[in-house]
């Protein structure tokens, strides 16, 4: 019987022994991964340009100031469809009426107002796939001058419609652009990449090309330059065997 419990208590020794080692290599050699970046970026031209602009009338009688804003935005609709561009592309916004009035001050104080008359507002926007016909059509606005409208521009946007192709596209040249460079990494350290542990995407940056411009942590979008460059990372993790 003491034999017996000699050689249970013997195994037992024995198999607390393999599982301290056991435990002891895997604290020692942990599993070795890899961290990598990668990053995929596309120059590209807009395809898709959004101009906008804005007219405007005074008068002391607000039924004037309105007629006369009417007279204006024909005077525009008309220059702009002369110029060739379509009339469905051709958006005019409500019109913004502000009651202008002169403050009045005594020995500093302000003592109230007199009314000085009505400036009306309307702001006209002109989106087009003809980016070329509109750049300069924004170009030679100021011809309106001589038909009696002051017509104030603002500066063309740029946009781009096959976005979301073109992102799917980047992801995959910075994705491979990391296993590439992971791939380098294992063999300089004498390992083989193993399986793919995880994949998480960084920001996606537009920045206007030759501008720059600096890349923002919540990621930059350029609409002034027509031509641009969009970029973005992948951060992958690989087992290394």
């Amino acid at each position: 019987m003491k034999h017996i419990t000699a050689i249970i208590f013997g195994i037992a020794i024995v198999l607390a022994a393999y599982f301290l080692g056991n435990a002891y290599v895997k604290r020692a050699n942990p599993p070795q991964v890899i961290s990598v970046t990668g990053l995929g970026n596309e120059n590209f031209t807009s395809d898709l340009i959004v101009w906008e602009g804005r007219f405007s009338a005074f008068n002391t009688v607000l039924t004037s100031a309105f007629e006369r804003l009417n007279k204006q935005k024909e005077i525009v609709k008309e220059y702009l469809v002369s110029e060739g561009i379509n009339p469905d592309n051709i958006i005019f916004n409500s019109v913004q009426t502000i009651e202008q009035r002169d403050n009045k001050y005594e020995n500093g104080n302000f003592v109230g107002s007199t009314f000085r008359g009505y400036e009306l507002i309307q702001a006209v926007q002109i989106e087009s796939t003809d980016v070329a016909l509109i750049e300069e059509v924004s170009r030679e606005i100021t011809e309106l001058l001589n038909k009696g409208v002051q017509f104030n521009s603002a500066p063309p946007r740029y946009y781009y419609t096959k976005l979301a192709d073109l992102k799917i596209e980047m992801i995959s040249k910075a994705t491979e652009d990391a296993r590439i460079r992971a791939e380098r990494i294992a063999e300089n350290a004498g390992g083989r990449l193993g399986d793919l542990i995880s994949a998480r995407m960084g920001v996606f940056q537009i920045t206007g090309q030759n501008s720059g411009e600096d890349y923002s942590w919540g990621g930059a979008y350029n609409t002034s330059s027509k031509n641009k460059t969009a970029s973005i990372t992948m951060r992958l993790e690989y087992k290394v065997d």
